[in-house]
């Protein structure tokens, strides 16, 4: 231990009186210090994040699909082949599914023009419209405001209602079940 302490006082001389070792020997001790400092501590563990929910085991899409089928027959109506139909009888049939795919549509969305004027008027698409409420056509050139006759008053639902599902995962793409007449 007297050792050292010896050496600490001939060490704390020599670098006070010679510039050129106290140089070195302030390198070495930033090279311990730097050696000797602890690696900056580890970041707490980031908590797992929530598991992403399951996606539904039925799309609305078919969900509609289905209440369009249960209620108006549309796949049915438009699956079915017309070729030995006579125009009567399609426009007979045509009628009731257009009067239940209606009924549907109301319900489930309430449906009503996307803009309030009547088709045929004269309209002006202000600057900064929005794309997805007005589609233009025709001669589409310059800079906003656009005039010209309102050809589609689009549509809009005022809600959106969708019959919740309840079935087995096995029957999620099912959009109407086999039907089986027992005698």
């Amino acid at each position: 231990m007297i050792r050292r302490i010896l050496l600490a006082f001939r060490a704390f001389f020599l670098t006070l009186f010679n510039a050129a070792l106290a140089e070195q020997v302030a390198r070495v001790l930033e090279q311990r210090k730097v050696a000797a400092t602890p690696a900056a501590p580890l970041a707490p563990p980031q908590p797992k994040p929530p598991p992403a929910p399951k996606p539904p085991a039925r799309s609305e899409a078919l969900t509609l699909l289905a209440t369009l089928q249960r209620e108006a027959r549309l796949v049915d109506f438009v699956q079915e082949s017309l070729d030995g139909y006579s125009d009567a009888q399609i426009g007979a049939v045509s009628r009731d599914v257009h009067r239940d795919c209606a009924a549907v549509l109301k319900r489930l969305f309430a449906l009503r023009p996307a803009v309030p004027e009547e088709e045929g008027a004269e309209v002006e698409v202000h600057a900064g419209f929005d794309a997805g409420r007005w589609r233009l056509t025709g001669n589409v050139g310059g800079e906003p405001p656009f005039r010209g006759k309102l050809v589609h008053a689009g549509w809009e639902a005022a809600i959106c209602e969708l019959p919740t599902w309840t079935g087995a995962p096995a029957a999620a793409r099912i959009v109407a079940p086999a039907e089986v007449e027992l005698p």
